[in-house]
């Protein structure tokens, strides 16, 4: 539980530490740097910033001086308020929360690359009857060592060259204590993607043994890693997403702060490289999610601000005010719903 609030917390705080200092950059003068919301639990003032933290630690805020999402109608045009910069500088401000999770989640992926990454070792399990594997000879305890000459490290990088490759493969074979060379044509089978949606492929037909390796990325390898996760995490999210709209996923999938947090108690007991997983791919769901164009979130935020700049003139108060309020009500009802969710999943209502 510690663990979670922890993780929680580090999250809110680099978010809106982004948002603080793109604004400071800008000029423009912060009142409050809150982590979690409601009654202020602790609080130091330093400057002209307060420094709190709050008694529900399920987010957190800056409070610029002329932007209250509270209180729609609080703006100011002084030149050290948020109303007061040009709309492409609020956008900046705006994006500067969102980007500094995917920093961090860049960044986490560069330890986890540095702290080794478990990975499914290429080795065969099993093998397909009437497959392109089985009429080729490959056999159970098979190690995939290259394919089409690039070396092969761990499972989940044979699929990818096996289904983009066009006609034969020819696959690098350990076996015992020698090595062979196979060619073999894929076959096209039924599969499926992660969403469970039926689809074609050209595949093989084998199966992983089960056992791992460690894999070390170094330098600009640990670079490259840590880009491409970040990366597919971001598109993994909102692919997620619009297979929830397409109705491919289950509203029941979604999970709120108890999810939350049971997940990360877990990956806390698996060790530092598990929760560091974890925690990269929180901060990266806040990133995506907080752009999402709802009021109340950045992403609504900077559609207002786009607006500004395409018709040369701020949005309607009353209408401004009004989206605002009613993004509100639906993270809130998002929030309440995904906690029941949670809760009907705990008590086995789902099963």
């Amino acid at each position: 539980m510690l663990t979670s609030l922890l993780v929680l917390s580090f999250l809110i705080f680099f978010h809106e530490l982004g948002h603080f200092l793109a604004a400071r950059f800008f000029g423009v003068k912060v009142e409050v740097f809150s982590i979690g919301f409601g009654k202020k639990i602790l609080k130091r003032r330093f400057g002209d910033t307060e420094y709190c933290l709050s008694a529900i630690p399920l987010g957190g805020y800056v409070q610029m001086k002329g932007q209250d999402d509270t209180n729609p109608s609080n703006t100011s045009v002084d030149t050290d308020s948020f109303g007061g910069k040009t709309p492409l500088q609020r956008i900046a401000i705006l994006f500067a929360g969102p980007f500094a999770n995917f920093v961090l989640a860049f960044l986490l992926y560069l330890a986890i690359a540095s702290l080794g990454v478990l990975k499914l070792a290429p080795e065969i399990g099993g093998v397909g009857e009437n497959s392109a594997a089985v009429s080729a000879g490959l056999l159970e305890k098979d190690r995939i060592l290259a394919i089409n000459g690039t070396p092969i490290r761990s499972w989940d990088e044979i699929k990818p060259i096996i289904t983009q490759t066009q006609g034969a493969v020819e696959l690098l074979v350990g076996r015992e204590n020698g090595s062979l060379l196979l060619t073999l044509t894929p076959k096209l089978s039924q599969s499926q993607t992660i969403f469970g949606e039926a689809i074609q492929e050209r595949l093989i037909g084998i199966s992983p043994s089960g056992e791992t390796v460690t894999l070390y990325f170094k330098g600009v390898e640990g670079v490259e890693y840590a880009w491409h996760e970040t990366v597919r995490a971001a598109t993994l999210i909102v692919q997620s997403l619009q297979k929830m709209i397409e109705g491919v996923i289950s509203p029941k999938e979604m999970g709120g702060v108890i999810s939350i947090v049971q997940i990360t108690s877990s990956a806390a007991d698996a060790g530092i490289v598990a929760l560091f997983m974890l925690t990269a791919l929180i901060s990266v769901n806040l990133g995506v999610i907080n752009l999402f164009p709802i009021p109340a979130l950045d992403g609504g935020h900077i559609m207002f601000n786009l607006y500004e700049m395409i018709m040369r003139k701020p949005p309607n108060e009353a209408v401004y005010a009004k989206m605002t309020y009613a993004g509100w009500g639906l993270l809130l009802s998002l929030m309440a719903f995904t906690i029941v969710n949670d809760i009907l999943r705990l008590s086995g209502a789902y099963q």
